[in-house]
């Protein structure tokens, strides 16, 4: 758990600096074909079924979780701090909880309410919208991000609930079935050269390789081996993982609002965490993305 918490909180610095050689859609393109050919290689090796099942919804999910979060959330470097991004990017359990209310009937309960309102005001105090500042589009693009990744999260919910689907085989088609909508994309919008050099070769390696896929398999042992609320807790240290590396390598120094609103969220996550039954609990997103981010 503490090594898939770091590569996945590490990820956040690496796309940062990536954002410097390639475009968003170029760099999101280049990661994600290589993630899928990664995962292809995870499913091979586990003898897993190569057979793309429910092919539409299949296709939805990599628009939502591959071709929404992994754009967005790397659009939202361009202008945006490593640490505050992978914050707003893990509001997705909070958009969650308020989407499967009225598409999967799943309703608030007791601490999820509470936690619901403290991530809010974290976010307002991160988001500051009573204060003009330059990296709002940068945040408003990593909220977005969450909330696609939390959509994502409804589908596969839906999916496996009517579909006998493998969850490793479902998230490989999704994660390559968006990186070819990933690839048009970056074809046809205008972006600055790539900048080719070792660094870019790192950062694809390591987040298609590291961040995809030796990240879902440690995932999956995670889910294997430990409960589901002390496995949650793999998902609370990403961002807070990500904004101490992002300060340490990056020099990023959240402003006083933004470290208030942080913690309130981290303080909300840490709320869904606790143990005991809580019905309509989000599910953990198929694609290591949002943690493959």
């Amino acid at each position: 758990m503490a090594g898939l918490a770091l590569i996945w909180g590490y990820n956040w610095v690496i796309m940062k600096n990536a954002s410097h050689y390639a475009g968003p859609f170029q760099f999101a393109a280049l990661r994600t074909v290589l993630g899928a050919l990664a995962l292809f290689g995870v499913l091979a090796w586990r003898r897993r079924s190569l057979r793309l099942v429910a092919p539409w919804w299949t296709f939805v999910l990599g628009l939502l979780q591959t071709v929404g979060f992994t754009a967005l959330s790397q659009w939202a470097l361009v202008s945006g701090a490593a640490g505050k991004t992978a914050v707003l990017s893990y509001t997705m359990p909070f958009w969650l909880l308020l989407l499967a209310w009225p598409l999967l009937r799943e309703r608030l309960r007791g601490v999820q309410w509470l936690a619901v309102a403290v991530a809010a005001a974290g976010l307002a105090l991160i988001l500051e919208p009573w204060r003009a500042h330059g990296t709002l589009q940068s945040d408003l693009l990593a909220v977005a991000a969450g909330l696609a990744w939390a959509a994502g999260a409804i589908v596969v919910k839906r999916l496996r609930r009517d579909t006998d689907v493998d969850l490793l085989s479902l998230t490989t088609w999704q994660l390559a079935l968006g990186a070819l909508v990933l690839v048009v994309i970056a074809l046809m919008v205008p972006e600055p050269p790539i900048v080719y050099g070792g660094y870019l070769a790192f950062a694809v390696a390591y987040t298609a390789i590291m961040g995809t896929g030796l990240a879902w398999v440690l995932w999956m042992y995670v889910l294997d081996n430990l409960p589901a609320g002390i496995a949650g807790l793999a998902s609370l240290a990403v961002p807070a993982l990500g904004v101490l590396l992002a300060w340490l390598e990056l020099g990023e120094r959240p402003r006083a609002a933004e470290w208030s609103g942080m913690l309130l969220i981290a303080g909300a996550l840490a709320l869904l965490t606790l143990p005991g039954p809580r019905p309509g609990a989000p599910p953990r997103p198929a694609s290591a993305a949002g943690p493959r981010a």
